[in-house]
């Protein structure tokens, strides 16, 4: 049911690339989904309905809500074990190529049954909610097989249906290669582009496509052909490219319009060209880049001089970043890749939402854009990417109706 008109006073809106200073008091006006005014306090249109409801979020910071723009959430299974082979000297590489890696994960996930992965799923949607998080993507890519694939992608349907978030499914056929057919990339391929994406595509499962280019997925020949198949069904393409070795991932995905390149390690200065030029996002991956203990930073130097906009998201998945945290992720972005507080703000807001590709979700806060929006308990915007662990998530709300927590 949508909500009616809602004043919201005394707030504190952050401002897109806030570095520091004082933060002006303001109050916002919904009406249903939509945000129709904002301004300074008492200062809201004369006229209004007598039965316009009123929040006092009595000085509160007010951000867009957060958006996380790359994750693979539905999954079966964990792979604690090679978190621990990795402590002990294996390499992420070495673990996959002997038959862990990605497939231990398709093993499991193929077991599962589908209400298992939604159960599963659930839990770990409920705490990105939790910290403020209105819109997500989530991947397919653990099936590799058309019952799993589609059987993860109904499942991330049901969850925006169950929940109330905004969910942007990612056909990931194009993950890693099963082992029924190993030694046939090639014929792998076939059956991503020839069966998997046209049937998952008629069937109102996807909304973007994905495809890991990498020495230990698939070729620039490959990829290319998976982006040539999602671009003649009309469908937005995106590509994790370039996050163990250069290959050309990100030039190649900028040559289809690609919404994002993601992780990113190893990009060069023609890459980032080619990103500026074709107006994509640079999704960095803080979270697998810490997990795996990687050495080689993401270039956001290069990133920053070339105006390319950098998001940040969780990647959250079994196997390289399990986390379910995109307040950490903002942590991690300064202390690690030397982030501005500014830049982790807009690459959880807007950034994402651009990335996301979703008309729906803009992650800004403006007349006519979705009323999407978080209450922090902080009196810096500074605290959302310093604290670690301390809840500071006071209220959410989507589509202008409160969805976690309560007004004071």
């Amino acid at each position: 049911m949508a909500a009616g008109p809602i004043l919201w006073k005394n707030l504190r809106l952050v401002p897109a690339g806030w570095t520091s200073g004082e933060i002006a008091a303001s109050d916002l006006l919904t009406d249903g989904a939509r945000i129709v005014w904002l301004g300074e306090p008492g200062q809201a249109p004369a006229g209004l309905a007598s039965e316009v409801e009123e929040h006092d979020l009595r000085g509160a910071l007010v951000t867009p809500g957060l958006v996380d723009c790359h994750t693979h959430l539905v999954h079966g299974g964990q792979r604690a074990d090679e978190f621990a082979m990795r402590l002990a000297g294996a390499s992420y590489e070495a673990i996959a190529r002997s038959g862990g890696g990605i497939v231990s994960s398709v093993r499991a996930t193929r077991e599962a049954s589908e209400d298992v992965l939604f159960a599963q799923a659930l839990r770990r949607l409920d705490a990105l909610r939790a910290e403020g998080v209105t819109a997500i993507e989530i991947k397919s890519g653990y099936g590799l097989d058309l019952a799993t694939e589609r059987k993860m992608l109904r499942v991330a349907r049901r969850l925006g249906e169950a929940r109330p978030v905004t969910v942007r499914t990612t056909f990931l056929g194009a993950h890693a290669l099963p082992p029924e057919y190993a030694g046939r990339a090639d014929d792998y391929i076939d059956l991503v582009c020839d069966t998997l994406l046209p049937v998952l595509d008629d069937e109102g499962l996807i909304d973007a496509v994905d495809v890991f280019c990498e020495s230990i997925g698939f070729s620039l020949a490959q990829s290319e052909r998976v982006l040539q198949a999602a671009t003649r069904r009309g469908l937005p393409v995106k590509m994790h490219a370039e996050q163990l070795s250069l290959m050309g991932g990100t030039a190649l995905a900028a040559r289809y319009g690609a919404l994002s390149a993601d992780h990113l390690e190893y990009l060069d200065e023609s890459g980032v060209e080619a990103m500026r030029d074709a107006g994509m996002v640079a999704v960095l991956l803080p979270g697998a880049f810490y997990f795996l203990r990687e050495t080689r930073l993401p270039p956001i130097d290069l990133l920053r001089r070339h105006g390319v906009p950098m998001a940040l998201a969780t990647d959250c998945n079994p196997g390289t970043s399990p986390s379910t945290s995109l307040l950490l992720m903002m942590n991690m972005a300064c202390t690690l890749f030397r982030m501005t507080v500014g830049e982790v703000l807009d690459g959880v807001t807007r950034h994402a939402a651009d990335a996301l590709g979703a008309a729906g979700v803009s992650a800004r806060l403006a007349v006519g854009h979705p009323a999407d929006f978080v209450a922090w308990q902080v009196d810096s915007p500074a605290e959302l990417a310093y604290w670690t662990g301390l809840p500071r998530c006071r209220l959410v709300v989507r589509h202008g109706q409160i969805v976690h927590g309560a007004v004071a």
